[in-house]
């Protein structure tokens, strides 16, 4: 059962990732996050405003 629920959490953050991804935020910083948090994370990455692209 440990091991599902491990499974499951790591699948998360990497959808978590993702999802910052598209809004223009740090991968990484929330798939560390995300392995913190869990569907906190998700929560927050989905509430939070897309940040505009630098384009320099």
């Amino acid at each position: 059962m440990a091991k599902e629920y491990a499974v499951g959490w790591g699948t998360l953050a990497l959808i978590n990732a993702g999802l910052a991804q598209t809004k223009n935020q740090s991968g990484l910083l929330w798939f560390f996050l995300s392995l913190l948090l869990g569907p906190i994370a998700t929560f927050m990455i989905v509430v939070l405003v897309k940040v505009p692209k630098d384009e320099h």
